[in-house]
Parts: structure tokens; sequence; C-alpha cells
């Protein structure tokens, strides 16, 4: 089990999950097709007068649904099946979903459009059907290059501890990895691809024929400011991003299913995710875009008691949700359960100044001091006096908190409300 420790001088040497591919545990197993499903489509608003899209509409899988004409945004259907329902859904962070629910039928009957235009992997026909893949959710923003991207860097391992997905898909990709690169560089117009494996993925890595870098696998070298400081020797400003020094990251589900929607001229529908059991141990399954949670628990006979916690995501940076009904999305690389007995419960004791957080933390924020002015909501002040922005996002200052202050969440809220703050500043200016 991970747990605190009591005190500690440096960062704490967590060690990533490394995986040898021939083991069993390592195999992907089948989640069945489940009777509904759930498809999330970002800040759409279903009481416009303009959404065309309504209850009782069939759709095919692989189709391109179009909510609202001209507007855009679409989604690609993953079954084949009746629209039952449209309604509103506010996520993290206060992200408003529409939802479509969709009952399933039990054979899939693909639309056709994409595979018509399948032969031509251009920049325009991946904008039209590639605005998420499984993997890298946000593929669209990595086709919108500005500034441009000269370098993409392929994660062979995943960002938080304990999950699998980026390498199991990496050791199963084969072939289809190396064609999935090569039209990567045809749709984005880039030459320069890195892959970035653990020791033990080195050997796979290096048969694709790309530059292959390795990294040492502890927490938290996966991020990608992680990457850029120790492997390629650059320092991410503070506000700036890895994308505004050109370079794009992106994972090998995401290669390998574009890979496989030009070669099979059918669009990605599954998603591959790694299962977090309550003794830590994990199960890695594929499973169709949408099915709730709940599906997979009881597939791989997971029970969810009174006082358990249920996290999309990894024990440092995932996101506890509240109900097994939510759905796989294009970004569920992880799902975890945690017993209640291994729960630490949050304080809201104030900083005792120990040190152990700027101590632990690899971008030397000092956030003892950071702390105390986001429980105040001082978020201007946060980012320009005491490095907000700076901030990585790798969790381990609530890791080593010896007071159980919840510093990362206050942080994540402290970033999202200075976004805020400075776009309604932007907008009445």
């Amino acid at each position: 089990m991970i747990k605190r420790p009591f005190i500690g001088f440096g960062r704490p040497r967590l060690k990533y999950s490394t995986i040898d591919m021939m083991e069993e545990k390592n195999s992907i197993q089948e989640i069945p097709l489940p009777d509904r499903v759930t498809l999330l489509l970002k800040n759409l608003d279903i009481n416009s007068g303009d959404i065309i899209l309504k209850a009782g509409e069939k759709i095919k899988t692989g189709e391109k649904i179009v909510p609202v004409e001209g507007d855009g945004k679409y989604l690609i259907s993953t079954v084949t099946g009746t629209i039952s329902s449209l309604s509103e859904y506010t996520g993290y962070m206060g992200e408003s979903f529409t939802t479509i629910s969709v009952d399933v039928s039990s054979e899939d009957e693909w639309d056709n459009e994409f595979s018509e235009t399948a032969a031509d992997p251009s920049r325009e026909n991946a904008l039209n059907f590639f605005g998420q893949l499984p993997g890298c959710p946000n593929f669209e923003s990595f086709l919108n290059f500005r500034p441009p991207v000269n370098t993409i860097i392929i994660t062979g391992m995943d960002q938080d501890l304990l999950i699998r997905t980026n390498q199991v898909t990496l050791g199963h990709g084969g072939d289809i990895l190396k064609k999935g690169i090569d039209y990567l560089k045809e749709i984005t117009h880039v030459s320069k691809v890195i892959i970035v494996v653990p020791p033990l993925l080195v050997p796979a890595a290096e048969k694709l024929g790309i530059k292959t870098m390795e990294v040492k696998p502890l927490y938290p070298n996966m991020l990608p400011e992680m990457i850029m400081k120790n492997i390629l020797g650059k320092v991410v400003p503070q506000g700036k991003s890895c994308v505004d020094m050109g370079f794009g990251f992106i994972s090998p589900e995401a290669v390998i299913s574009l890979g496989n929607a030009f070669e099979t001229k059918k669009l990605p529908i599954h998603k591959t995710v790694t299962v977090i059991h309550k003794d830590e141990t994990a199960s890695i399954v594929r499973v169709r875009i949408g099915t709730p949670i709940k599906n997979i628990l009881n597939v791989l006979g997971i029970e969810i008691g009174h006082g358990d916690r249920l996290i999309l995501g990894g024990p440092l940076t995932g996101t506890a949700i509240y109900s097994e009904e939510l759905p796989v999305t294009y970004s569920t690389d992880a799902i975890m359960v945690q017993d209640k007995s291994q729960i630490t419960p949050a304080s809201n004791t104030h900083c005792i100044n120990c040190g152990e957080c700027v101590r632990a933390c690899p971008a030397k924020v000092p956030v003892n001091m950071l702390v105390r002015l986001l429980e105040n909501g001082l978020y201007e002040e946060a980012a320009t006096e005491y490095d907000l922005l700076s901030c990585i996002e790798c969790g381990l200052c609530s890791y080593v908190c010896l007071a159980r202050i919840p510093v990362f969440h206050y942080i994540m809220l402290g970033k999202h409300e200075f976004a805020r703050i400075a776009s309604l500043e932007e907008s009445n200016a």
C-alpha cells in the first residue's frame, strides 16, 4: 500500500509500476457491450433553440453527430442504437457537459462517412473526425498548434502511480504503432518524434525505428515538465506550457488508435483502462467508450461499500467521483477503488510550517506560503507572488503534508479561479 511518510528529507522516492509484457496479469480483458452508454460533449446548451439532436433519433457506430448545425462541435458515436435522453452534467472544476444517453443495439452498424475519406490522412480530415482520440482527448488542439510544434513526444509510461495503460498499449501495439507514427507525422507535418520509456521497454521502443530516450521510473519523472527538464534539458517557464516551447505530448494508445483508424477505415470506439483494485493490484480492460463504470466493476467482481472511494486516475493526481454511473471517456486511463480503511481523511488544520512540501516540490514552489494565500481565496496574489503557475501538478505536496491539508486541491482550485478571473478581465476589457 502507498502510505504517507511521517517525516522525510527531500523528495519521496516513489517508483512507477514497470511491467513485463509476458506476465498474464498484463493481458487485456474485454468488457462486454452495455445496454446503455452515455456520451459527453463539452459546453453545449441543450436548452438552445438551435439544437437539432433529439431523443428517439437512431445513430450508427462511428457516426459523426453534430448537435447544433454550424456550431463546429461534434462527437463520434461509439455504438449503434437510439438516443434516449439529453441532459446536463457539471464535472470537475465546474466543467459543463451535455450527456447523451443511448440505448444500445446488440449489433454494430457502421457509418461509412469516415471510411470514404480514410485514404486521405490529411490535417483537414483529422480535424473533421478526430476531435478526440483515446488517450489524447484534446487531439483537436494538438492539430491546431499555435505556436507550431516541432517535436512530438510519445510517453511510454503513465504519469501517475499504479497505472499501466500506456505501457500495456505500447507493448501490445506492434506494427500498428509504427504505422500510427507515420500517419501522425503526415497529419501534423512534424518529422521529429521521440518516445520516452522506462528501461524495461527500451528494446520494444527501439524496434519502432524512432529516437528512444530512457527515463528512470521514479515519480514524477513522467510528467511532461519533468521530461522537458530531465531528458531534454529545457525548463518550462512559469505560466507557459510544453506546447509553447514547441513540444507536443501524446500517448501510445492515441497513436495506435490513429493508425488503426486509417488501416481499418473505422474510427476508434474503445478505451484501454487500468482498474486498480482495493489491494492495489491492477487489471487491464478494453471497454467501449461511454460504458458506465459500474459495468466494469461488476465484470471484475469489485464491490463498492459505504465509505469506499472511487477515483478516476491514480493515487496522487486522480479525482474522486460520486457515482458508478459515470461513463468511460476518451481520457479515462485509470479507475481506482479505495477501501474506506485505506483513506486518510483531509484536515482543515492550518499549515504547521514543517517544510516537507517545499522539500518535496520538484518545481521548487514555496508551497507553505502559497497554501496560505489559496486558503484565503487570494488567487491573483498566489500567481504573481508565490509561483502558483509554476506548479506541475504532481500532488507530492499533499502526499507529504503532516497536517493532512489537501494542498494539491487548493492549488488546482487556485489555478482554475485565476484562469477564470483572467478570462473575465479580458472579456470586460
